[in-house]
């Protein structure tokens, strides 16, 4: 199953490790339903020797605090790490983080050490923060990669067809999933990071092979009409 480990440690950093869930194991409503499209993931960094953490979002508040989005396999982790780099080489720090108000387990809410007041917190938006790789520890087998290297892969079917892009590694209790992003735009749809559903890792060429449903981006159809929901 994924592995999830508290706190900045070796085992920590956006780990994910496929399942070896058989597919009729996942419940098939939640497992590729079709999303509201997600905001483009940030481009990688120019060296590769850099691990995507996090991502701020829009300001929250009038004090200087900012939304973030977590890559950490324990998503308050990030703030143990200590400084964190940007694309253009500024170093930020995290004073406090909490979760923020949702479902969303990844999304925190941040204070950085030397930010306050609005306009600054707004400042950061969109603003990736990486660490080197040699602090994180290497996964441990061929079923772990970080959930960084994921977001940005291209996703191909098993005759090599584009499938879509992953923009994101979310978990919301039952597992790892891959949201993907059709080539064609639109909502994005879930799919289990299993061993299933993810035969194939070439996390070097940043590809996964796929196997999905026929209709993983088709909308959803209208309810039946007696459907209590």
């Amino acid at each position: 199953m994924a592995r999830r480990p508290a706190g900045p440690s070796p085992r920590d950093g956006g780990r994910r490790g496929r399942m070896n869930a058989a597919v009729g194991a996942i419940a098939p409503d939640a497992a590729t339903s079709p999303k509201a499209p997600t905001p483009k993931p940030a481009p990688p960094p120019a060296d590769p020797n850099l691990v995507l953490m996090g991502e701020f979002g829009r300001a929250h508040g009038l004090t200087g605090e900012v939304r973030l989005k977590s890559y950490a396999a324990e998503p308050r982790a990030i703030a143990g790490y200590g400084a964190l780099l940007t694309a253009d080489g500024r170093t930020l720090t995290l004073a406090e983080v909490r979760p923020a108000p949702g479902t969303s387990p990844d999304m925190l809410i941040a204070r950085v050490k030397g930010v306050s007041g609005r306009s600054a917190a707004e400042a950061l938006n969109r603003v990736a923060l990486f660490i080197p790789r040699d602090r994180l520890a290497a996964p441990e087998d061929e079923d772990e990669v970080y959930a960084a290297d994921l977001i940005g892969a291209t996703a191909v079917d098993e005759t090599g067809t584009v499938i879509g892009t992953i923009v994101a590694v979310p978990n919301y209790g039952g597992g790892d999933l891959l949201e993907l992003r059709s080539p064609n735009g639109g909502a994005t749809a879930l799919l289990p990071f299993t061993k299933a559903f993810v035969p194939v890792l070439d996390v070097a060429q940043r590809r996964v092979t796929v196997v999905a449903p026929q209709d993983l981006f088709a909308p959803p159809g209208e309810k039946p009409a007696d459907d209590p929901g």
